[in-house]
């Protein structure tokens, strides 16, 4: 089968070869940018987010959605307003992060939200405990051009 093109009749195959040959290039691209703003936005948002964790608790419900899920070793937490409750009972803290890995994830997963998915690995060590090493995982999202927590998953490494 042959249709018109600016460039005259070309078969169907040969314009599918051509755009598969195009496509991935510039996806590659796309998905390039999409790695570096997730890498960016996972430094920024991790250096913000355990330095409020361990100075400013307070301002920790800034980061979080109104309703984003906290997942602490196994207990969950649903809402901002008992993720705040429950961050109230834990004493004070010192967080070190060792590892920093940011993804973004693609559209399929995400519906068109541009949306990170951020791993940290380190040490904490709460007041009257000893350091103990952690794993924690978020899925970010941006809300009105402000990266938002929807997911929390916090466990310590045993």
């Amino acid at each position: 089968m042959a249709f018109p093109t600016p460039f005259g009749h070309i078969s169907m195959i040969t314009q599918i070869a051509t755009a598969n040959q195009v496509a991935p290039k510039k996806m590659a691209s796309d998905f390039q940018t999409k790695v570096d703003q997730a890498s960016e936005a996972g430094e920024t948002f991790s250096k913000l987010y355990y330095d409020s964790f361990d100075k400013k608790r307070h301002l920790i419900q800034k980061l979080y959605m109104d309703s984003a899920t906290l997942i602490w070793n196994g207990t969950t937490v649903n809402g901002l307003e008992k993720i705040l409750k429950f961050f109230e009972t834990l004493p004070t803290s010192e967080h070190s992060i060792d590892s920093l890995d940011c993804q973004p994830l693609t559209d399929q997963v995400s519906g068109g939200q541009m949306t990170v998915a951020i791993k940290t690995f380190g040490t904490v060590k709460y007041q009257g405990s000893k350091t103990r090493a952690f794993h924690q995982n978020f899925m970010l999202t941006s809300l009105n051009n402000v990266w938002k927590i929807v997911s929390d998953s916090f466990r310590f490494q045993e």
